[in-house]
């Protein structure tokens, strides 16, 4: 018989209040310490405190050390290699890019486990706050939108998963079986129309909130939702909401998206925060703790000394995650998308060694040059370790402290989701018109008279360019039904990793779960 094993992912009825995940000018609260079971919130200021340890939950989720969710959806893609400093560092990344993932990967059972969390806390929120004035109903109206987009990852990456909306007050309601996607799904749609109903928009929070979830961003989930249940009716008359809003437009330079200047600006729909307000050094980050800066920006820096001179590009070595692959340089050159998004995107070795940068290259004792390991001749600027985007005032190391937010969902992936919305629902008309909107910015001419079929494949392909490295290509690609055929050389099999594998600990644990009923192939 399995253990009744409690997760901490599931302890019921603890409110953590942790510190803020954003810019502290965003916040004027001083979320510290815990509530324990015992102690209900009384205060508006205590009921706030607990949504920001949901925040804090998300970030962790996005940005924990060497298991983030945000990077290990992108190496599942095939527009980044996991590369680093060879086939031994970081295991369980290089695992997930080679598509050779197991159970027992500490990556994807973290992944789990993060979302699970967020759902508790979630859970706990809006059992337990009462909705007596607007502070507390917009605080259950984040909790069911947190929610619902922790169980959106979770049935997107692992397919059926045990559901809870109440949590558990006996060991025996920690055990539940796998609930079909359909069922989760429905309950995301519920939350996120209570939310919308609620939250504020973008327009209306005031500068110390500017973290928070929005209506928009409800509207953006609920799209999503929809458009991932190929429901098309339904996700681009939410997506319309969002184009229709004068919250809402592309940023003017395509540079600018990912960085510090852009942090909720008009392209904006969901971003998770990070900050650098604690100038963490080498003795004060707290590994595999609940750092606030964004580490994985260091992790997937150009590393030195291979990339050298770095400092033409404003950008300072990082320790070599998640380079480019070819497929994605060469999707840029044959599309002839060669202006501010591609410039903005990746940077070809060629390009690098003429702007000033160099490339010292390993040899072995014969002098034959050693091929650097997952490096196809392309550095990537997006995310990259810019100078600008962290902090090394006052000791702190400016390695440990990148301030740059996920972008989760923003304006142009909302106007490619409304295009293909649009476009399966029978009006490409309307459909590449948005599609035009993202290649105008992009500086690329813009699409006319094309039927539904040709208009589908240029959505598909808008997207892998547009969104590179933003974690979007390998759902889409499931989605799609394109996996098995685009990510075959990097070792995808068909009927397998359409899906990330229960985590094992969850199958140990939980006596409603056996190894029967594991994804296929694991």
């Amino acid at each position: 018989m399995k253990r009744y094993k409690v997760f901490l992912l599931m302890i019921p009825a603890l409110l953590l209040i942790l510190t803020p995940a954003c810019k502290d000018e965003f916040l004027t609260i001083d979320p510290t310490g815990r509530l324990s079971t015992e102690v209900y919130p009384e205060t508006d200021e205590q009921v706030v405190s607990t949504i920001i340890g949901g925040y804090a939950l998300m970030q962790w989720n996005y940005g924990r050390d060497w298991q983030s969710a945000f990077v290990a959806k992108v190496l599942a893609g095939d527009e980044a290699n996991a590369a680093g400093g060879g086939s031994g560092d970081q295991p369980p990344y290089q695992n997930i890019d080679d598509f050779n993932n197991e159970s027992d990967n500490p990556v994807t059972t973290a992944v789990w486990e993060g979302f699970y969390n967020t759902i508790n806390h979630s859970n706990t929120i809006i059992e337990r706050i009462e909705p007596s004035n607007a502070i507390r109903e917009r605080v259950i109206a984040e909790a069911k939108a947190m929610r619902a987009w922790s169980y959106f990852e979770l049935v997107s990456l692992f397919g059926d998963v045990p559901f809870f909306t109440v949590n558990p007050t006996v060991v025996a309601e920690y055990h539940k079986p796998r609930t079909p996607k359909a069922d989760i799904y429905a309950q995301i749609e519920t939350d996120l129309k209570d939310a919308m109903a609620v939250l504020p928009s973008k327009s209306e929070l005031a500068d110390n909130e500017k973290f928070r979830l929005t209506k928009g961003a409800a509207q953006a989930m609920l799209g999503k939702a929809y458009l991932y249940q190929e429901k098309w009716d339904l996700a681009h008359v939410e997506f319309q909401k969002l184009i229709d809003s004068p919250d809402y437009e592309l940023e003017e330079n395509f540079s600018d998206v990912w960085k510090g200047v852009s942090e909720y600006g008009d392209e904006s729909v969901f971003e998770i925060a990070y900050t650098s307000h604690e100038g963490y050094d080498w003795g004060t980050f707290a590994w595999g703790g609940l750092d606030e800066s964004n580490i994985h920006v260091q992790l997937m820096g150009p590393r030195a000394p291979f990339f050298t001179n770095l400092d033409v590009l404003g950008i300072v070595p990082g320790w070599g995650f998640n380079l480019p692959t070819e497929k994605i340089g060469i999707a840029f050159n044959e599309a002839g998308d060669n202006g501010p998004r591609y410039q903005a995107t990746i940077m070809s070795e060629e390009e690098f060694l003429a702007a000033g940068g160099s490339i010292v290259a390993d040899t072995d004792e014969e002098g034959n040059t050693i091929p650097a390991w997952d490096y196809e001749n392309y550095l990537r600027l997006k995310y990259a370790t810019y100078a600008s985007e962290t902090n090394s005032e006052g000791g702190a190391v400016a390695e440990l402290n990148y301030t740059t937010n996920w972008r989760l969902i923003r304006y142009a992936d909302v106007l490619l989701m409304a295009a293909e919305a649009y476009n399966e629902d029978g009006d490409p008309g309307t459909a590449i018109g948005y599609v035009n909107e993202v290649r105008d910015r992009a500086e690329l001419p813009l699409l006319s008279g094309l039927g539904q079929g040709d208009l589908r494949e240029a959505i598909k392909l808008e997207r892998q360019l547009e969104l590179a490295f933003e974690g979007a290509r390998y759902p889409d690609l499931v989605r799609w039904g394109d996996a098995a055929e685009e990510l075959a050389a990097d070792g995808f099999q068909a009927g397998r990793n359409e899906l990330w594998p229960i985590p094992l600990t969850e199958i140990a644990a939980n006596n409603e779960i056996e190894q029967e009923d594991q994804n296929p192939g694991y």
